[in-house]
């Protein structure tokens, strides 16, 4: 199994295939970078027992979504494998067309751009997926995807679910009919933008370099005589804005920001106003003037005026 790394949640999905007795070849890039195509094509031409290519869509850890997964899909459906995708953070941020695309198994989680509470999973299967299985003798009892088909086709699950989870789901799922698809992606899109340019202007550095930023995390490097902690700290109890630390190589370097879900000009110009004020309380001196950073955001914001939330 071909599995790109760029980040923590690369190493997961890695260490996965491994405790199923996968051997993994990992194609390695830079942290805030993702390999391209050619990179996983090259693979291909030479190992000849490949059987899949997993990948992460969008790495949380760095805010890098791989933009050359369209492509990887072209590859890996001529070469006839399985494309397997980790959309957990992204599906309904950014675009997946799971079809076009040629993804075999698309994985994405309800507590993110679904804006509904965590415990489900969302999990789309192709039928070369479904082929797959069938010749699979040691597939996992709870999560066997031909059980589940089979209860699916009659309107029931295999196993007692959590209803209440359910009703939330629903829910959701109503929610993002109202919106629209595309405007619930360019929502996502308009808010992300708003993030980075503010950063930028404030001088602070962006860990995915600008054609592999993400729509629904942004990850900020926070000047180096701050600490990150208190940094953190300061934001959630004075100004009520939680935000994530950095994990793996980026621990104590950076704060990460989850855009998703139900976020709009509130939630972005209060986390901005928040982090601006924080940085203020700790002698941060800004590239530009705060009240044109300020205003710069709620212009791009503006495009949101239409929007429900």
């Amino acid at each position: 199994v071909i599995v790109p790394m760029f980040g923590l949640f690369c190493e997961r999905l890695s260490e996965t295939v491994k405790r199923f007795g996968g051997e993994v070849i990992e194609v390695k890039a830079e942290w805030g970078l993702a390999c391209n195509a050619e990179e996983i094509k090259a693979i291909l031409d030479v190992e000849k027992d490949v059987k899949a290519v997993a990948v992460v869509y969008n790495e949380t850890s760095t805010g890098v979504t791989l933009r050359s997964l369209p492509d990887i899909g072209k590859i890996t459906r001529k070469k006839g494998i399985l494309l397997i995708v980790d959309a957990v953070s992204v599906l309904l941020g950014d675009h997946l067309p799971v079809d076009d695309w040629g993804i075999d198994l698309c994985v994405a989680g309800s507590q993110k751009c679904f804006a509904c509470p965590p415990g489900l999973a969302m999990v789309s299967v192709s039928e070369k997926a479904y082929e797959a299985a069938e010749k699979n003798k040691f597939r996992p009892f709870n999560h066997d995807f031909l059980l589940w088909r089979d209860f699916k086709a009659r309107l029931e699950t295999p196993f007692t679910p959590s209803i209440p989870l359910y009703y939330a789901l629903d829910e959701a799922l109503n929610m993002l009919m109202e919106e629209g698809l595309e405007n619930r992606i360019r929502r996502h899109t308009i808010c992300a933008e708003t993030f980075y340019k503010t950063f930028e202007n404030l001088g602070l550095e962006i860990v995915a370099k600008n054609e592999f930023r993400s729509n629904t995390v942004i990850v900020p490097y926070i000047p180096e005589n701050i600490n990150v902690d208190e940094f953190r700290r300061v934001l959630r109890e004075k100004f009520k804005i939680a935000v994530a630390g950095g994990v793996g190589k980026l621990k104590g370097k950076v704060i990460r920001i989850g855009s998703m879900g139900v976020v709009s000009t509130y939630e972005v110009l209060a986390t901005i106003n928040g982090i601006i004020k924080t940085l203020k309380m700790f002698n941060y001196k800004p590239k530009n003037k705060l009240k044109k950073i300020v205003l710069e955001a709620k212009e791009t914001l503006s495009q949101l005026k239409n929007f429900k939330f």
